[in-house]
């Protein structure tokens, strides 16, 4: 039998780097830097790297399962973001926008956290949370070769999917750990590689602290991803355990969680070249992608997605700025709406500017001729794969990215239909039983839906992204007849006659038995528009669109081994999955284009600048003018001034918001929570040259909680040291 061969390719290529290690003296700090390393692998090369730029941490400072380290202080914060522990008393920080949609869920017209802020001076007046959660890593065990047993290479790759697979349950079910964790898999190197992670996943996590937007976010979506910044992006949580200090469901019994590691916080700041580390949960990136691949998201895809997003976001911005309920309904939903959009904005912006498209051309090509004078056969056809895969899917892929913006995320009426088509589909699949479950899992889900919504809003959104929809749909995906449809009439008959607008009147379309329901889910004029979208998305589109990924899929798994196999000395790390990495850099300024220079910190000095009195961006709370203006900055000032955010090297992407920045002798001197506009291509394309990280400096974290909020109580309970006055003694 010929087992698959990746795996070997995957040992071949970390022993290479290992060796290459050993001529890092002759490397320029620039070409260490990037990548998103697994922590449990950092042994060798990047453990070296590390020390080149400036730590003094081992490996097993970092991630060590037998010992307490740095890991055990980094959680997962609500599946989206990552978050660390920061005193032996379970408080957790985080970004003030990953605790968002909390805060949000808290505040009313009559306690309006987003606007006050929130502090709690006891653990009594910490607000529990349903569904919020903080996950920690306890062990991360290779498992490929479980994984790719019994796989072959002559399996068609249905097939090899099918046997993994199980493979994967297999190993899931067969991993060592205690009766309160939980394991899965996930892949790496494009399915080269697999691990397993045993987690302990936190369910009772309360609110503590949060400062107002008007510092949280400060400079809002005009500011998002753009440098200089002056956000003072923070939140902070508590980790509640029952009496064994293992997770367990909300209860006033439960005590604060005792982590087996938390971050001291450094109070002596960041100079130029100082080292940084990154921990954290990046979500995904696509770093090995041919340059075919990634032309089509820049000029087709993205495009796409942006025109729809501009569109929602102009719309439902001229109702929160003349309606203060709408303006916390939907502040939320704007934030993450308009999050994306700017990124892939920026993303096509520094796609262009770093020349990456033809600088993969320019690898594709000596990839090519080393192919061919090495004779290494398998391995000729792959980039014609591509440009014949990527040029079938492009379509396909553009009509799904189209029904998602329009008919699943942005039109909030035709999200509830796609809710409720979901319903009649669970029923033609599974009868009463299956009806019955997904009824209730519908109900709770529009609850949420429902809170944060209104008709006034979203019907001219219906109105605008629906045209849009049939205009640049591609017509062989459009239901027949869409084109003659009086959009104008429909809107009016949705948004006065459809049951689908509202919570109660939801409720009442979907009491009865399900053929009750059905009836009168197909009598009902939005449900019945949706219905068509949906249909086609199931029938036609996510079909084509799977098959022609999992053929893409193959190629890009075959090309990861090729790569790793033709460039033996080149640095290869697995592209992000929402699983725990390592990033490590320096702190430094950039020049983002010809005459420009960027330092590499903001000072309180510029909030003030910026400061629009009332302007929903740019207001600044009176407090905060009044420190500013005594200078009263506690122990935290900078030679006289107040620093607020800085720059790094490092590389993040979505899920890292929330991240620590931790000096090299394992203290937190900075908390993620943004990459500057050029740099948001990374996700496709590292470029240390115009890459920046930014993050809060901890120091005005400090500050904001002690000076301007009085919550003493939560700076009592942190370690703060002084390491740099340390080394100078």
């Amino acid at each position: 039998m010929k087992i698959i061969k990746s795996y070997l390719l995957v040992a071949i290529a970390f022993i290479s780097l290992t060796i290459s290690a050993q001529k890092a003296e002759k490397i320029d700090p620039r070409d260490i830097q990037g990548g998103m390393w697994v922590p449990s692998l950092l042994e060798g090369m990047n453990e070296q790297e590390m020390h080149m730029l400036g730590s003094k941490m081992s490996a097993k400072n970092i991630y060590d399962t037998n010992s307490s380290s740095l890991k055990d202080a980094i959680a997962h914060f609500g599946g989206g973001c990552t978050s660390e522990i920061i005193s032996p008393n379970g408080l957790l920080l985080t970004n003030h926008h990953c605790g968002y949609g909390v805060i949000q869920s808290h505040s009313s017209l009559e306690h309006d956290y987003l606007k006050d802020g929130f502090w709690a001076k006891t653990y009594e007046e910490e607000l529990p949370n349903e569904s919020l959660s903080a996950t920690f890593i306890k062990r991360i065990d290779d498992v490929t070769a479980q994984v790719f047993e019994g796989v072959t290479e002559d399996m068609d790759e249905a097939a090899k999917q099918s046997l993994i697979d199980k493979n994967i349950d297999k190993a899931t079910k067969a991993a060592q750990k205690e009766a309160w964790q939980d394991a899965n898999v996930k892949s790496f190197f494009k399915g080269n590689q697999y691990l397993l992670f045993v987690t302990e996943k936190f369910t009772d996590v309360r609110l503590v602290g949060a400062p107002p937007t008007s510092i949280g976010k400060f400079g809002s979506d005009t500011d998002n991803w753009m440098w200089p910044r002056h956000t003072g992006d923070f939140s902070m949580f508590r980790v509640y355990a029952d009496a064994n200090n293992r997770p367990a469901a909300y209860s006033k019994d439960n005590k604060p969680y005792t982590p087996n590691h938390y971050l001291p916080i450094s109070l002596d700041g960041v100079e130029e070249s100082d080292f940084t580390l990154v921990f954290g949960f990046p979500g995904r990136t696509n770093e090995y992608l041919p340059a075919v691949a990634v032309d089509q998201i820049v000029n087709v895809l993205n495009p796409a997605k942006i025109e729809v997003r501009d569109n929602a976001l102009k719309i439902i911005d001229s109702y929160m700025r003349k309606d203060a309920d709408i303006k916390i309904k939907y502040a939320s939903k704007f934030a993450s709406t308009a999050n994306y959009w700017k990124k892939w904005i920026g993303e096509n912006q520094g796609i262009h500017q770093t020349n990456a498209i033809e600088k993969k051309k320019e690898l594709e090509a000596k990839f090519s001729k080393i192919v061919l004078e090495k004779d290494m056969a398998g391995y000729t056809s792959l980039l014609s794969d591509f440009e014949k895969l990527y040029k079938e899917i492009e379509t396909v892929s553009l009509a799904r990215d189209y029904w998602i913006e329009v008919a699943y995320r942005n039109v909030e009426v035709l999200g509830v239909t796609f809710r409720t088509f979901q319903l009649e589909e669970a029923f033609n699949r599974g009868g009463a039983a299956a009806f019955e479950k997904a009824r209730v899992a519908t109900l709770n889900r529009l609850k949420g839906t429902f809170k944060n919504y209104s008709k006034t809003v979203d019907q001219p959104v219906f109105d605008k992204l629906t045209m849009l929809y049939a205009e640049k749909m591609p017509l062989e995906y459009l239901p027949e007849g869409f084109n003659e449809i009086d959009f104008e009439a429909l809107s009016e008959a949705i948004y006065t006659t459809s049951q689908l607008t509202s919570l109660e009147s939801t409720e009442a379309l979907l009491a009865g038995s399900p053929e009750e329901v059905i009836k009168k889910l197909n009598e009902d004029v939005a449900y019945k528009f949706g219905k068509q979208l949906h249909a086609i998305f199931y029938s036609k589109i996510e079909p084509k669109f799977q098959q022609l990924t999992m053929e893409i899929g193959a190629v890009q798994k075959e090309y990861m081994t090729a790569l790793m196999k033709v460039f033996p000395n080149e640095r290869f790390y697995p592209d992000a999955n929402s699983t725990l990495r390592v990033n490590y850099g320096m702190v430094q300024g950039y020049s983002p284009k010809d005459g420009v220079y960027y330092t590499n910190k903001t000072y309180l000095k510029g909030v003030m600048e910026k400061y629009v009195p009332g302007d929903y961006e740019f207001d600044v709370p009176q407090k905060l003018q009044d420190l500013y203006d005594a200078k009263d900055y506690g122990p935290y000032a900078e030679n006289g001034k107040m620093p607020v955010n800085y720059l790094s090297t490092n590389h993040m992407t979505g899920g890292n918001s929330g991240s620590p920045i931790i000096d090299g002798k394992g203290n937190m001197i900075g908390l993620a929570f943004d990459t500057t506009w050029e740099g948001t291509m990374s996700d496709l394309y590292f470029d240390a040259d115009i890459v920046r990280s930014i993050s809060v400096d901890i120091r005005y974290v400090l500050f904001i909680i002690d000076k301007y909020a009085g919550a003493t109580n939560l700076i009592e309970e942190m370690t703060l040291v002084h390491p740099k006055k340390k080394n100078k003694k």
